[in-house]
């Protein structure tokens, strides 16, 4: 008779940080892996079109129960499923929820559970804190967008915002621009901008100082990122850019139409931002949770779905685009399942190794089946 126990391994964040998840070079490495099999369609995420980002609940303005949670900033709890085939072959999921109310309780705005299973069977392989594999993958596609859209002779970065995200922004950066020399941070809190550079100019070992405004951050950089989160969305103008530029998009920004209709456009997976636009099913493209202004320039036909690569094609070859040369690089993302799952699956094994974590039982044998 076949075995019929079940266990799973548990990784809390210090075991985890321990086996490596903040190891910036591989995670970008790692994401490369995860977007040249994605190039060749070996991935499933979740609903009927095979590219929904995930399952939300999204809270009431007027709630219908005494104790039910009200619509907030980025409030909202979220189940991201997915596939990963190649060499990988797993299904996992990575479940959080949401609450920009949450810094006031010395919390994270967001947190993270990361499960991992077997395809055929859906026995549970690992479980563990899914922020810093969310936060990490999150830069390092950024890096990796460095790596395949911006000049590789590139010296200087842009951030808008000095949060977490950007911190992994920045961290992945410097692995995609070898020769990163300088990065200027903008964020509406100056004293949060001030800490952030002087904690990233020690761990990067290069110049990072904050800047008074958007402008100052951005102009002339061969790379800019933003990753903001609330309600105020950083505004842009197309001559602060230096013709060439990469710029990663990690959240919404408000780019001047003739920034979107001159540049080069990439995704991570347009068909998943497709996904969205079509739940929402709305005239008003604003509503759109990212992106929505680039939407809006779709419906009105100045731009088509069909011009906006995708990177997955970019790493795999069946497409190229120029660097660091005349047209700027705009790298849209979005996020999937599939990055969360293959950074956690190589920081399992890396625990593994370093016998870290501890297995749980689920049952020696099934009281139902």
């Amino acid at each position: 008779m076949a075995d019929q126990k079940v266990e799973f391994h548990y990784l809390n964040q210090p075991e985890m940080i321990k086996a490596g998840v903040m190891n910036m070079t591989d995670c970008v490495d790692v994401m490369e892996k995860t977007f040249s099999i994605m190039g060749r369609g070996d991935y499933i995420l979740g609903g009927p079109s095979h590219n929904h980002h995930g399952m939300m609940i999204q809270f009431p303005k007027d709630p219908k129960g005494p104790k039910m949670p009200v619509e907030g900033p980025d409030r909202r709890f979220m189940a991201c499923v997915s596939y990963l085939g190649g060499d990988y072959h797993l299904c996992g999921t990575k479940w959080y929820g949401s609450n920009s109310d949450n810094l006031k309780k010395n919390l994270p705005r967001s947190i993270h559970l990361i499960i991992i299973n077997d395809p055929e069977t859906g026995v549970p392989i690992a479980m563990m804190e899914g922020n810093l594999i969310s936060a990490m993958r999150t830069g390092a596609v950024v890096g990796l967008g460095a790596r395949y859209l911006a000049s590789p002779e590139g010296q200087m970065a842009g951030i808008i915002a000095a949060g977490p995200i950007s911190r992994t922004c920045l961290m992945a950066l410097a692995v995609g621009l070898p020769q990163l020399k300088e990065a200027r941070v903008y964020d509406l809190d100056y004293k949060k901008a001030l800490l952030f550079s002087k904690e990233m100019s020690q761990e990067l070992d290069i110049d990072v100082h904050p800047v008074a405004n958007i402008q100052d951050a951005v102009r002339d950089c061969d790379a800019v990122s933003t990753a903001a989160s609330g309600k105020t969305i950083p505004k842009f103008d197309k001559k602060w850019f230096k013709d060439g530029a990469y710029i990663a998009l990690s959240s919404n920004a408000d780019l001047p139409d003739e920034l979107w209709l001159n540049s080069t456009l990439v995704a991570d997976n347009w068909k998943m931002h497709i996904d969205w636009r079509e739940e929402i099913n709305s005239k008003n493209h604003s509503k759109i949770p990212i992106h929505g202004k680039l939407h809006g320039l779709i419906k009105s036909r100045k731009i088509s779905d069909e011009d906006i690569s995708e990177m997955g094609d970019i790493v795999t070859k069946k497409k190229s685009v120029i660097r660091g040369d005349g047209s700027v690089n705009i790298f849209l993302t979005g996020g999937m399942g599939i990055e969360d799952i293959s950074w956690a699956y190589e920081i399992y094994k890396k625990a593994i190794k370093k016998s870290l974590g501890k297995s749980l039982k689920l049952w020696d044998a099934p009281y139902l089946y």
